[in-house]
């Protein structure tokens, strides 16, 4: 079975959203996803815009992706998901806005509180056990 060859403009706006989710720019990014490009966009390492976002620290970012449907459960292919990006970098805000989305702490291979333990990052740990 063979596939055909991507559409190389459909490729540059795929690197193009990455890029808006690494570098924090909400606005355009949110307009891609606004006109139908796929909200749980992931790249070859198993990365989504969430994670991307949340590794970055851009909790405004990672607000506007919750709110239009992104997937927090998606664990990328290091079995890491956003909010343990987010606890590995202490993004605060963006571990904040994953954890009111019901993110879980402990899912995947690398989850947020094993990150936090292993890093001995007490406020993430705080933050992870906290009262929701």
């Amino acid at each position: 079975m063979t596939s055909e060859p991507m559409d190389p403009q459909l490729l540059e706006v795929a690197r193009r959203m990455f890029d808006l989710a690494r570098f924090g720019h909400t606005e355009e990014l949110v307009s891609y996803i606004d006109r139908r490009a796929p909200v749980n966009l992931t790249n070859e390492k198993g990365d989504t815009l969430l994670l991307l976002a949340a590794y970055y620290g851009h909790a405004d970012t990672v607000a506007a992706l919750l709110a239009r449907g992104a997937d927090h459960s998606r664990v990328n292919d290091k079995g890491q998901t956003a909010l343990a990006a987010a606890v590995f970098k202490q993004a605060e805000d963006a571990v904040r806005h994953l954890l009111a989305a019901g993110a879980d702490p402990d899912l995947g291979g690398q989850s947020a509180r094993v990150t936090a333990q292993f890093f001995e990052l007490t406020a993430m740990t705080e933050l992870l056990d906290a009262p929701r």
